[in-house]
């Protein structure tokens, strides 16, 4: 993954294992960003990554025409973030990964860890990330087109 250069729109989405919340986010996000045709970097990462993505993240994001089954979980770095102007974390702390000096604004989603493979969990789970995706993406389109 190339790291977002000093001047570009970025945005970072994390959780824990990046096998789950974060994924989702991000590839909600990627339909965004083509559907609006913003040129921002999505970055993804997990304080403490899984061995592989979730087979129930990977199903309900199939049943909305999203293929994520060839991502593998990744650990989020300081540098990774050096040049995003946003991070959201869910279920885990920007603190845990900030880099010094970073002055990018963050803000924490409460979004509960699934804890199981229940479809229905993780479809609710997915709309409700689905739509703070989209108004995520209201605010920061409106911030670039007064920005």
């Amino acid at each position: 993954m190339s790291r977002t250069e000093p001047g570009q729109t970025a945005v970072a989405f994390v959780c824990e294992g990046n096998a789950g919340r974060s994924q989702m986010a991000t590839a909600f996000a990627e339909r965004e960003r083509a559907e609006r045709g913003l040129d921002i970097d999505i970055i993804t990462g997990g304080t403490d990554p899984a061995d592989h993505v979730h087979e129930s993240v990977i199903t309900v994001l199939q049943e909305k025409g999203i293929d994520i089954s060839d991502r593998t979980p990744r650990r989020i770095q300081p540098a990774d973030i050096e040049n995003v102007g946003h991070v959201v974390t869910m279920g885990c702390s920007v603190d845990e990964f900030r880099p010094d000096g970073w002055t990018g604004e963050s803000e924490q989603w409460e979004l509960d860890h699934p804890g199981g493979d229940d479809l229905d969990d993780v479809r609710a789970q997915r709309d409700e990330i689905e739509q703070l995706v989209t108004a995520f993406f209201d605010d920061l389109e409106t911030t670039l087109s007064h920005g």
